[in-house]
């Protein structure tokens, strides 16, 4: 069945001040749950430019101006950490970002996210927010206003619909998405997934693991500890200067960096990708004592890389197969292969039947972790029966 167009809801009234926002997130404080989408820009800054927070939780819809003069965001993020009220995202981690950084540290939960639950009902690998909408509540979103700019004021009749849209119809998605959970007997599952969501290590941006970000070309302690250096002081030079990273320097030119690891100004001067007098600036200066301080002992300051070792030899034929019975358990239970392995943690079971990967553990290893082990053990073998590949209980 074709899905219908979604109702044009029309929009209230931006939220412009703390009066007002104080009795919107009273309506809504009066739900058990409360949908929540933000609008925001970082085109041109380290840090997201909040635009504008959508909040939908029974009757009361809410579209907040952050950028108002005259309101403080106190009010909703009392409501945020409410633990009496589940807040529903789609996609949350961007938005939780935001507010974890805007509100001291805050994370909004208890946390149900719609894009995770679709995966554990079968509805998609990290499916789009438009197409959830309209494969469980058959409604199609406009979604041309997506990427205005939603810093300017006054927003557009087309703006503010749209936006209202991405919580009305996230505050319907909810309850299905729920009794789906239920009945399947997967509620459990998400709360596993909601844990590394809410935890603070997701958002906490240190300049000293700014270094993950970037790919390791090297094994030796000192390109290792030259790589930490340099990407910890473009990361404290964009968070200072609120800029993007490429704009402070782009990814070839930190290369370039580390390569030779400058301390001094004139070896800065010598790289090709460096701007011509970046190394009088203060900046240079302190990329360069900041190197300086990473050279003196290159095997203390450098990061531990791990380095998985090498599957064991005959393990890849092993791993095929548990690829071949993820795929199948997958398509049994209605869920995303990917929520319950991934092709690393297959080449770790192959080779060790205690891996520490989740697929072993909690309900994926009732789920999968098991009939792997057991795969592995001859006790369950993969066969061919009317052209479909099963699986056979070889106990029986």
């Amino acid at each position: 069945m074709d899905a219908k167009p979604s109702a044009i809801l029309r929009p209230p009234p931006l939220i412009r001040t703390t009066d007002e926002l104080y009795k919107a997130c009273k309506a809504l404080s009066r739900n058990g749950h409360v949908a929540v989408d933000t609008e925001f820009m970082r085109e041109s800054t380290y840090w997201p430019v909040l635009c504008l927070i959508q909040a939908a939780g029974g009757g009361t819809e809410a579209l907040i101006d952050p950028l108002a003069d005259s309101i403080d965001l106190a009010p909703f993020y009392e409501l945020l950490a409410d633990p009496k009220i589940t807040k529903v995202f789609h996609a949350s981690r961007q938005d939780l970002e935001i507010f974890y950084h805007k509100a001291g540290g805050l994370i909004p939960a208890p946390l149900f996210d719609t894009q995770v639950a679709a995966m554990a009902v079968g509805l998609g690998d990290s499916i789009a927010y438009d197409n959830l909408v309209q494969a469980v509540l058959k409604r199609r979103l406009d979604k041309g206003p997506r990427f205005t700019d939603w810093s300017r004021r006054p927003l557009s009749e087309a703006q503010t619909v749209y936006a209202l849209a991405d919580v009305t119809h996230l505050r319907d998605l909810y309850p299905e998405l729920r009794r789906k959970l239920e009945d399947a007997g997967r509620l459990d599952w998400l709360g596993e997934e909601m844990r590394v969501l809410t935890a603070p290590q997701t958002y906490n941006l240190t300049p000293e693991d700014a270094w993950k970000r970037l790919k390791i070309r090297k094994n030796s302690p000192k390109w290792l500890a030259a790589l930490k250096a340099a990407a910890a002081w473009r990361e404290l030079e964009a968070q200072e200067r609120d800029t993007p990273r490429s704009r402070v320097m782009k990814d070839d030119a930190l290369y370039e960096v580390i390569n030779i690891a400058p301390q001094s100004a004139e070896a800065l001067a010598g790289l090709r990708a460096v701007p011509k007098g970046f190394e009088r600036s203060r900046s240079a200066q302190r990329l360069i004592e900041m190197m300086r301080q990473a050279m003196q002992d290159p095997k203390a300051f450098a990061p531990v890389v791990e380095t998985p070792p090498p599957p064991p030899n005959g393990t890849g034929p092993t791993t095929e197969l548990l690829k071949v019975l993820l795929k199948l358990v997958a398509e049994e239970k209605g869920v995303a292969p990917r929520l319950i392995a991934t092709v690393p943690e297959l080449e770790k079971i192959a080779a060790d039947d205690d891996a520490d990967v989740p697929a072993l553990k909690g309900w994926r290893r009732e789920t999968f972790g098991e009939p792997a082990l057991r795969l592995k053990r001859g006790e369950l073998a993969l066969k061919m029966h009317n052209g479909r590949v099963v699986a056979v209980d070889l106990k029986d």
